[in-house]
């Protein structure tokens, strides 16, 4: 099987068998290749060494990948029984620098690499039998079984690609070169670059539901932009371009950078690229596994701090208005010169999806009319902080994709680089990292007095969200939050350490805080998690609430006005699965399933397992209106609201059950109201059971 190029799958054509067929080769070739990228690792002990301390170790992207296939399969309902429950545990968060990411290394006891390896192959088995065997009709949409299934594939692409640059990262004797990732071998003269005459247009962005090829959740909706005239240059910035910014002592000079490069650049001491190298005998660039002489003709990698002090001092030294293209600038430049799309090349058109190099390429090798490298050689850094589209809507499989990242500090990448492939390399995709991240990104500049419009949302103005953020803090009593944490403190016993498991925005987390040691809040969904832990980090909540129709009243709430003081109140927000949480997530006094119980897709797998984290003579507090819904929870998953051997059995007499063995009923079973307000006139309540259980 050749491995590569691959191509995108059109997902609205061919038969049902035909697409099987490519899918089930797409995904065999794309996890060969993933694979392929680990034997650079020279030993096993580099697979555990830390590339970049605002990233796991490798071993923690081994394993991911696969992880993330069975996770979102289970959350799909596709499959029913784990394969590695520890794996898909430990394996599950920690790729961006998220505040609930546990970057901790010491809260982790990594497998050995054959035990990954292992795992991986039981996967692979798994998800060919499922591509196989599942029901597969056409086109294949977002509702379809399959789309789990390519939802995996494309997220492995996306992995191969930030792997590579931690494997770039690493010691040069902790990595070994690979005859399956060939380096270019040319460094040809030094072009220099120029400013050249791009005409505006009207941009329109639009991709529909139904789509020809996967995409991500950020690609879809709609948006209009009218773009004025500007200039481009001809070239990406070359090794040699920016040498000039380094050599004017750019690192050097406060006022080229914003405040929050000079920062980066003071924390790091940075003095010149990440990736180059300087000795007595000169400059060097450091590749994947090798480092070589510099090429000054390849295009320079940084981050977008250190292109948009470029361009300051660039506007500095020449008179111009020198920024970044925003991202609907990009667009405008691209579609006037990219006249075909993947996946309809019979070659590459540019440096990309590995069909050429693993590495760079002279700037000035592609050329796109009178541009060079459009698309290809490395990613171009935007000016455009990510945020969705008009009928933006994340998918239920995958919501925390793209909403964490909607927060004004990740900047769109756009173009791909040498080794993008898939989703990365189509014209709708939408990439966006943290402006001190490293990819394999450069930039091109633009002349341009026309100032880049971000359109900042400060307020969630999700309404499924906003309703939260107004039953925890909407007003300050009564509140069913407040009310329930206090009932829970009332009870006896040590206070040393909680846990709420449906902590929402976490009203009910601060609340217990006031009396235990730690608490601990978790949430399924990293939305609700980004939430909460802004709030606690910023002090203030700005939600958007419908009033009637189309009007909304916008909110903000601040910490303080509710008595609560993160610095005395401790407690950590974090997304986990609740069947299925990491080892750290051990040794409570008090558990609180809050509303959360007829919501799990198997509550009496969460009911086995969640004794095991509890302190004997401890509480598992559980409050549920026991409303099961198959959407939610499989029917036949539900512990009662059903007739069995004739009678009616109800969720309680389930409780019952499952937990007498080991727990004993301490109070009598209560009920307390749950008031959500959905609109300015209208609340829905619910009313939960209430059961308190103390562990033997």
């Amino acid at each position: 099987m050749q491995l590569i190029p691959t191509r995108n799958i059109l997902l609205n054509v061919g038969s049902a068998e035909q697409k099987r067929a490519e899918i089930r080769e797409y995904f065999l070739k794309t996890y060969t290749v993933y694979e392929k990228l680990f034997e650079l690792m020279k030993d096993e002990e580099s697979y555990y060494l830390t590339a970049d301390p605002l990233r796991h170790p490798l071993v923690f992207y081994f394993g991911h990948t696969a992880t993330f296939f069975i996770n979102k399969l289970v959350l799909a309902k596709l499959i029913d029984k784990r394969i590695n429950p520890t794996f898909e545990s430990i394996f599950a968060i920690g790729v961006d620098e998220m505040s609930w990411d546990d970057l901790n290394q010491s809260n982790y006891r990594w497998p050995r690499i054959s035990e990954i390896r292992a795992y991986r192959d039981a996967v692979k088995v798994k998800i060919l039998e499922l591509i196989d065997t599942l029901p597969l009709t056409m086109p294949i949409s977002w509702e379809s079984p399959f789309w789990a299934i390519m939802m995996g594939i494309e997220h492995e692409r996306i992995h191969l690609e930030t792997s590579s640059v931690l494997i770039r990262q690493l010691p040069l004797e902790r990595v070994t070169p690979s005859n399956f990732w060939k380096v270019c071998p040319l460094d040809t003269p030094i072009v220099k670059n120029e400013l050249l005459h791009v005409k505006g247009s009207t941009l329109r962005l639009e991709k529909k539901r139904d789509d020809a090829l996967y995409g991500w959740d950020n690609e879809y909706g709609l948006h209009v932009k009218e773009v004025k005239d500007f200039k481009a240059s001809k070239y990406l910035v070359s090794n040699a371009e920016f040498l000039a910014f380094v050599a004017n002592k750019g690192y050097e000079t406060q006022s080229f950078w914003s405040e929050e490069g000079w920062k980066w650049r003071t924390y790091k001491n940075a003095t010149m690229p990440l990736f180059w190298r300087i000795d007595a005998s000169g400059y060097k660039l450091r590749l994947m596994a090798e480092e070589i002489e510099m090429p000054w003709s390849w295009p320079v990698e940084i981050n977008y701090l250190e292109a948009k002090a470029f361009c300051n001092w660039k506007s500095q030294v020449t008179g111009q208005s020198i920024r970044l293209p925003s991202e609907e600038e990009w667009y405008v430049l691209h579609d006037l010169h990219v006249k075909v799309e993947e996946p309809f090349w019979d070659k590459a058109p540019a440096n990309l999806n590995l069909e050429y190099f693993a590495s760079s390429v002279p700037v000035d090798t592609f050329a796109f009319g009178d541009f060079y490298d459009l698309i290809g050689n490395v990613w171009q850094w935007t000016e455009t902080p990510i945020n969705g589209f008009d009928g933006f809507m994340v998918h239920p499989l995958y919501d925390d994709f793209s909403v964490p990242t909607f927060d004004d500090r990740h900047n769109i990448i756009k173009g791909g680089s040498w080794i993008s492939t898939g989703n990365e390399i189509i014209r709708a995709s939408r990439y966006a990292f943290r402006r001190h991240f490293y990819q394999h990104a450069g930039f091109r500049y633009i002349e341009s007095n026309e100032p880049v419009e971000t359109h900042s949302v400060f307020y969630e103005t999700d309404f499924a969200l906003s309703k939260i953020c107004d039953a925890h803090f909407g007003q300050k009593e009564p509140n069913y939050y407040e009310e329930m944490a206090q009932f829970c403190i009332g009870l006896r016993g040590s206070k040393a350490k909680a846990l709420e498991i449906g902590c929402g925005i976490g009203r009910g987390t601060f609340s217990l805080a006031r009396h235990f040691e730690m608490v601990h809040g978790i949430e399924f969904t990293a939305r609700v998690v980004r939430l909460a832990t802004n709030f606690k980090e910023s002090g203030k909540l700005k939600y958007a609430l419908k009033e009637e129709g189309e009007l909304a009243l916008f909110i903000e709430k601040n910490l303080s006005d509710f008595g609560i003081d993160p610095r005395v109140q401790k407690v950590e927000f974090w997304q986990a699965d609740p069947h299925n949480m990491k080892p750290y997530f051990d040794g409570y006094d008090l558990i609180l399933a809050n509303d959360v119980l007829d919501t799990l897709y198997d509550p009496a797998l969460f009911l086995e397992k969640i004794k095991e984290r509890l302190n004997a003579g401890g509480f598992l507090v559980i409050a549920s209106s026991y409303d099961w819904d198959e959407a939610k929870t499989p029917r036949a998953k539900w512990l009662g609201g059903f007739k069995k051997n004739g009678e009616k059995y109800n969720t309680f007499d389930a409780l019952n059950e499952h937990l007498s063995v080991f727990f004993t009923l301490h109070v009598k079973p209560l009920t307390m109201r749950l008031e959500v307000k959905e609109s300015e006139r209208k609340s829905v309540i619910k009313t939960l059971h209430v059961s308190v259980w103390k562990k033997r």
